[in-house]
């Protein structure tokens, strides 16, 4: 696989282990060697590394088997899945699911990846509806913050919403940057 084709959310075999990659940026060295500067999250730790890959090293991207899963729950240290093909039960710790737990709601679809039968990851819809837990009461003609106020949804997530939304209101979240989108 060329440098060029590392890019932001794949997945590659690097000296025998997965790892997703989280920022890659292209340089030019002297005399038009190019370089990837790379950041590479571990699929099963979470640890994130940083590598400087030249038109030489080995990189090879991961197919992984995709799969329709549901979300169940989690008991705070893993989140459980139900396969829709198997119905087999898969779970993912804390460092696996990383900053999809402010998206997950109980009954949840999400694609889940696998490689060679072993659970790995979840990939998110773009946008998922959440209930809106708590937020004040907005005051008409208060546009001093753009007309955007916080509010803290279901899932512990806070993010900037309109000044017409209330409470217990569902709207739609982007996933990709915890952005409002819409009401649902």
């Amino acid at each position: 696989m060329g440098l060029n084709d590392l890019k932001k959310g794949m997945t590659v075999e690097y000296e025998g282990e997965l790892y997703t990659v989280v920022d890659s940026s292209h340089m030019f060295k002297g005399r038009g060697r190019a370089v990837a500067q790379t950041k590479l999250k571990h699929l099963l730790t979470g640890k994130v590394i940083s590598e400087t890959f030249g038109e030489a090293d080995e990189v090879q991207k991961a197919f992984l088997d995709e799969r329709t899963m549901t979300y169940m729950y989690s008991d705070g240290e893993r989140y459980y899945f139900l396969d829709q093909q198997t119905y087999e039960q898969h779970s993912l710790n804390t460092d696996q699911i990383g900053d999809a737990s402010h998206y997950l709601i109980e009954n949840m679809e999400v694609k889940g990846m696998f490689h060679e039968g072993t659970f790995l990851k979840i990939s998110l819809p773009v946008a998922v509806p959440l209930r809106v837990a708590e937020t004040e009461p907005g005051v008409k003609g208060d546009t001093a913050a753009g007309g955007m106020k916080p509010a803290t949804l279901e899932t512990g997530l806070t993010v900037k919403v309109p000044l017409f939304i209330d409470k217990d209101e569902v709207i739609k979240v982007d996933t990709r940057d915890g952005s409002y989108i819409e009401r649902a």
